[in-house]
């Protein structure tokens, strides 16, 4: 039952980011990006100090030898979060969706650069199939013509800045992985993101009417029960098992879309989208694959050794 706890806590946490973005888009008529990442961050607090309450480190979960690395992965992290958050103001929801799966497919590139992790041709493969995926997405927002939408292009270039620093921002986290606890992780991104939020105070932020407040301060109440989600969903679960399951917010983005935001996908989309889903399933098939061998031979070299 422990890896079907940590595929169904996977789902819940793609469920509650695909509805808090919802609900940032919703917003984002009315409140700057700046501001959304201060109440995404700022108003998930009380569930992460929750969380750890519950976990009994409350005391110490939060506790760091690495102040600096949280620092930089806050700064970039908060900077993805931003940018995704003004390409939900200017596009389609399954778009930006689609856009932002370039993320994990970068972070193998990024990983392979900065890491010193090994990338071999199947993985790179995968990798490019992704990115032409990603292109396809792009291209009407690209493309020279008289039906170029500036807004548009505007937010595929900000969607695709902010899947880079997403991936950027996992790099430090497999740094940080070493020496430091989830606990610390989820609990110095969410105070480093509330604080660096604040510096765009001077970019206009607005006093929001009592029904957009709600809905931002429940968007970081959805977010900080997401984390919680995800977090819990790799205790249970290998990280290859559960992570296909990323790819249900396309459903969920198709669907809150159309019904909520009156947003019906391009057939470009959906080939783009479909391409990048394929290639992240390849390398996450490979992952396993390559774990699951390793596995024996650790059990081979120790049966071998006793």
């Amino acid at each position: 039952m422990q890896p079907l706890r940590g595929i169904l806590f996977k789902v819940l946490s793609v469920c509650m980011f695909m509805a808090m973005a919802s609900l940032i888009k919703a917003a984002s008529a009315d409140v700057p990006p700046g501001q959304a990442v201060f109440f995404r961050s700022f108003f998930a607090l009380p569930i992460i100090f929750g969380w750890l309450a519950i976990r009994g480190e409350l005391r110490h979960g939060w506790k760091t030898s690495n102040p600096m690395g949280h620092f930089w992965r806050g700064l970039v992290g908060t900077s993805a979060m931003g940018l995704g958050f003004t390409g939900l103001g200017l596009l389609p929801l399954p778009e930006v969706t689609a856009i932002g799966y370039a993320a994990p497919l970068l972070v193998v590139v990024f990983a392979a650069m900065f890491l010193n992790e090994e990338v071999r041709a199947f993985r790179l493969s995968a990798v490019a199939l992704g990115m032409i995926g990603v292109l396809i997405v792009l291209s009407p927002r690209l493309s020279v013509g008289a039906a170029l939408n500036v807004s548009e292009t505007l937010g595929a270039i900000v969607v695709l800045m902010g899947a880079v620093l997403a991936a950027l921002a996992q790099v430090f986290v497999r740094k940080l992985v070493a020496t430091e606890s989830t606990a610390a992780i989820v609990f110095w991104f969410t105070v480093t993101s509330s604080f660096l939020s604040l510096f765009t105070l001077p970019w206009g932020w607005v006093v929001p009417g009592w029904s957009v407040a709600v809905m931002l301060i429940m968007a970081g109440l959805l977010g900080g029960v997401g984390q919680i989600f995800l977090t819990s969903s790799y205790r249970f679960a290998d990280a290859s098992l559960v992570a296909p399951f990323d790819y249900t917010s396309m459903i969920l983005a198709l669907t809150i879309g159309y019904l909520v935001f009156d947003e019906v996908p391009t057939g470009t989309m959906m080939v783009g989208a479909g391409i990048v889903i394929f290639a992240g399933v390849l390398i996450i098939w490979r992952e396993r694959h390559l774990g699951l061998q390793r596995a024996q031979q650790r059990k081979a070299t120790g049966n071998v050794g006793s």
